[in-house]
C-alpha cells in the first residue's frame, strides 16, 4: 500500500478527481482519501513515482 501527502484536496469531488486520476492507469486500484490529514492511501500496481504525476496532474500536488 503507497501513502502519499496530497495538498488542496477539500472536498468529497476532490477526492473523486485523485480517485479518477489513478483508476484512469489502474482500474482495480482502491483509493481512500483522509481530508483532515490531506494523506491518501492507495492499493495499486503503480509505483509511487507514477502515482504521485498522476494524482499531481490531476491538480493536487504530491510532497515527499
Amino acid at each position: 500500500m503507497l501513502t502519499l501527502k496530497v495538498s488542496g484536496m477539500t472536498c468529497g469531488g476532490c477526492i473523486n478527481a485523485v480517485t479518477r486520476a489513478i483508476q484512469a492507469q489502474d482500474p482495480q486500484a482502491k483509493v481512500q482519501a483522509d481530508l483532515a490529514t490531506q494523506i491518501v492511501s492507495l492499493e495499486t500496481s503503480l509505483s509511487a513515482a507514477q502515482a504521485s504525476e498522476l494524482i499531481t496532474d490531476a491538480g493536487f500536488p504530491v510532497s515527499s
